[in-house]
C-alpha cells in the first residue's frame, strides 16, 4: 500500500511541477540553468576519468612490453620435515607380568 501512495504521489508533483514550467518563464529559464549547468559537470567528470584512465593505461604498457617476469624457481619441502608417530593409548600398553 505504500509503494502505491508513492507512486501516486510522485506523479503528482511531476505534474505539478510541469505545470509551473510551463505557467512559469523565471521558473522554465531555472531548471534550463541547472540542467545546463549538470551537463557541464558531468562533461568534466568524464574528461577528468578519461585523462586518468590514458595515465594509468602508458605505464602499464610500457613495462609489459619492455620487461617480462622470470620464472620462480620452485620451491621444496625441506628434508627433515616428518611425520609425527601416533600417540598410543594408555588402555594399550602392554602389561608387565
Amino acid at each position: 500500500m505504500k509503494k502505491i501512495f508513492w507512486f501516486v504521489t510522485g506523479i503528482a508533483a511531476g505534474l505539478a511541477v510541469a505545470k509551473q514550467l510551463a505557467e512559469n518563464p523565471k521558473a522554465a529559464a531555472a531548471v534550463e540553468d541547472a540542467t545546463s549547468r549538470a551537463k557541464e559537470f558531468g562533461a568534466a567528470i568524464t574528461e577528468g576519468f578519461r585523462e586518468r584512465e590514458a595515465e594509468l593505461a602508458k605505464p602499464v604498457a610500457k613495462k609489459t612490453a619492455a620487461k617480462k617476469p622470470a620464472a620462480k624457481p620452485a620451491v621444496k619441502k625441506p628434508a627433515t620435515a616428518r611425520k609425527a608417530a601416533p600417540k598410543k593409548s594408555p588402555a594399550s600398553k602392554p602389561s608387565n607380568k
